[in-house]
């Protein structure tokens, strides 16, 4: 699948279509390991069909971040700071937390009037 094809997806189709894709990789992979798979390259093309979607879907968190007001930034942090993303779900591992914990502070900085300038 093209990239400039999945950017024409709404954010619900874009999550359908990677589920689809998940699943036929799992496929794949079933078929590779019985010795049944006709065509080995499918499966580096799933993963990189998987690849574009995730990028997409990142691409468009940011560009909605981006745009947040502060007071909205401000409450994600203090999610963050609980060990929560925004969807409510716990953040797996201590580096993703940090690293949106950074660009939350970034974020922030930015939207703040600057004092004394």
């Amino acid at each position: 699948m093209k990239f400039k094809e999945l950017q024409k997806e709404s954010d619900e189709q874009l999550a359908a279509t990677l589920n689809d894709t998940e699943k036929h990789l799992f496929q794949l992979r079933f078929q590779s390991a019985t010795d049944r798979l006709e065509t080995p390259s499918e499966i580096r093309k799933a993963k990189r069909d998987i690849a574009r979607i995730r990028t997409l879907q990142r691409q468009r968190e940011l560009v909605e971040l981006d745009t947040s007001p502060a007071t909205e930034l401000q409450k994600l942090r203090e999610l963050v700071e609980k060990g929560e993303s925004a969807a409510g779900k716990p953040f797996v591992g201590r580096r993703k937390a940090k690293r949106v914990a950074t660009r939350l502070d970034r974020l922030i900085g930015a939207a703040s009037p600057k004092k004394g300038k």
